[in-house]
């Protein structure tokens, strides 16, 4: 059976780690995956005025958060070298992209294909 060592942690590291818990929509235990380490460690950690996140600087991270994006839909094309022949009909089913990150991209129902590209080469530019 293998040995487990005992993993020492520096001051630093506990700091950034931490901090980490106070992104927004992030849970402790997920931080404590992200190092495979017990959440417990991190909780014990938080209350320890050493290492407890400045909460000045939680607040900076408002800047950060996610938020939405403009989005702008048009009858046609910009580019005159993307304009779809007549004849060309929009495709209708449904279309699922795994994007990096863990995120996935679902298209239910009719879209153009030229478009769908376009959004894809733009997403992963």
């Amino acid at each position: 059976m293998a040995r487990r060592t005992k993993r020492l942690w520096t001051d630093e590291e506990k700091r950034s780690i931490c901090f980490q818990t106070t992104a927004a929509g992030v849970s402790v235990a997920q931080v404590a995956r992200r190092y495979a380490m017990n959440a417990n460690m991190i909780f014990k950690w938080l209350r320890d005025p050493r290492y407890a996140p400045d909460p000045e600087a939680v607040e900076d991270l408002g800047d950060d958060a996610p938020c939405f994006l403009p989005v702008e839909i048009v009858d046609r094309p910009r580019n005159e070298d993307t304009v779809p022949t007549p004849d060309a009909k929009p495709a209708r089913s449904a279309i699922e992209i795994d994007i990096a990150g863990g995120h996935r991209l679902r298209i239910i129902g009719c879209y153009d294909p030229e478009a769908l590209a376009r959004l894809i080469r733009g997403l992963s530019a």
